[in-house]
């Protein structure tokens, strides 16, 4: 080997050596930068979404924060609960916002802003789209989840609120609009306050849908798809409604919803879905700033249930004797009392003005009686009757405030029996 060829070996050599100790040095870095983080780097499997996309179709996703549905240790878990709705999302391939409300719900909490859940776009492998379908779900169960825990601005829940703020946030969306709202539906603030509810009759969902197109608060929802998950299921440690008080709350919800529909010229309104979904628990770990504590919803629980019912449903005209067609009526009433802890009964018999007034006495106590009697059968405890003659009022729910009553429905409204149903 000559001189020549002995400079070419070792600069060689030394080229290699440098890359070997550049490649060390490089490795050191990376290996200490990771150090530093303490994991090793992992791909966003989310980060995708955050891609705009053709998609015209838009869902906005609300979190109801309020104390009803957080609870004093463990709150409502809706993210795992509600996965086949999350689901239907993917499957349209929206663009998603998902946000919480609580106190006026004037504005919304962003969780995350318009996520593409499009798993078709520039993705052209089945397998690949099946995946990217199933990351999408567990993307947005995510984002679910954590606006669960975000710490609510104000207390109180204002329902009807959050819905004006989320379709307003779907303006300008060319295709579907969709409106998922996670709710135990107990406003305590707005047109929709609660808290002092009796929670029975259709009469008083009437008077809330009234008194809130009144204050022009029901929102437009004309051409929203809108979808309510978790009504009537506040967390634990908080009241919680009956069975009937539930259907009350979902009655109620409907009858808003459909007030928000109205079908103008070259638009569809399309009514609520009120999904019967059961949502489950999950405790809650407390923040460094103590969430607000709202006033709890209690159901009037201290308020009788009234069943006002017509005397021709129960009897002939000016007879005592309870008609056979009255006896399932009758039985739902019972079936109510025998189910309410403590309750106690108390049957009114009234009469219309057409008897002899030295009758009327005589008869409403006898109508007031014969319920009882059939009432008592039906295993009902504690029930006491009185006959009251010829009533003070006509106040029948059904009719609104200023309206005119014809001759027939004034007299059915007379000649009633009122059955209070009072628990503990």
């Amino acid at each position: 080997m000559n001189s020549t060829d002995t400079a070419a070996g070792r600069a060689t050599g030394s080229i290699r050596g440098t890359r070997t100790l550049a490649g060390a040095l490089g490795a050191a870095l990376l290996a200490g930068l990771l150090g530093a983080c303490g994991e090793t780097p992992r791909l966003d499997p989310c980060g995708w979404m955050k891609e705009p996309a053709d998609s015209t179709g838009r869902t906005v996703v609300l979190v109801d924060n309020s104390s009803s549905v957080r609870g004093p240790d463990a709150g409502r878990d809706y993210a795992h609960s509600i996965g086949a709705l999350l689901t239907s999302v993917v499957e349209r391939k929206d663009t998603v916002s998902v946000g919480s409300f609580s106190g006026d719900s004037a504005q919304i909490t962003w969780t995350a802003k318009d996520r593409s859940a499009d798993w078709v776009a520039d993705n052209n492998n089945a397998i690949n789209q099946k995946k990217r379908k199933q990351q999408a779900v567990s993307c947005l169960t995510g984002l679910v989840g954590k606006a669960e825990r975000t710490v609510p601005r104000s207390g109180g829940s204002n329902v009807l609120a959050a819905l004006t703020a989320g379709v307003s946030s779907l303006e300008g969306a060319s295709g579907t609009r969709s409106l998922l709202v996670l709710t135990d539906g107990l406003s305590t603030t707005g047109c929709v306050d609660l808290r002092a509810a009796a929670f029975r009759d259709r009469g008083e969902i009437k008077a809330i849908s009234r008194v809130c197109a009144a204050r022009d608060e029901t929102p437009p929802l004309t051409g929203v798809q809108v979808t309510l998950a978790g009504l009537g299921q506040p967390a634990g440690g908080q009241p919680a409604p009956t069975a009937v008080q539930r259907t009350w709350l979902n009655n109620l919800w409907r009858t808003l919803c459909d007030a928000g529909h109205k079908t103008a010229p070259g638009t569809s309104g399309t009514s609520c879905t009120l999904a019967p979904t059961a949502i489950g628990t999950a405790e809650r770990r407390h923040p460094g700033k103590r969430p607000p504590q709202d006033p709890p919803v209690r159901y009037a629980q201290d308020r009788p249930q009234t069943y006002e019912l017509p005397g021709a449903a129960l009897f002939d005209t000016n007879s005592s004797t309870v008609r056979p067609q009255a006896l399932p009526l009758l039985n739902e009433v019972a079936v109510n009392a025998r189910t309410t802890p403590g309750s106690r009964v108390t049957v009114s018999g009234y009469v219309d003005p057409r008897g002899r007034p030295d009758n009327n006495h005589r008869l409403s106590q006898a109508r007031a009686d014969a319920v009882k009697d059939v009432l008592t059968g039906l295993g009902v405890q504690r029930v006491t009757a009185y006959g009251r003659g010829l009533p003070t009022g006509c106040a029948k729910p059904d009719h609104t405030a200023g309206s005119r009553m014809s001759a027939g429905d004034k007299l059915q409204c007379d000649r009633r029996v009122d059955i209070e149903i009072t628990g503990k």
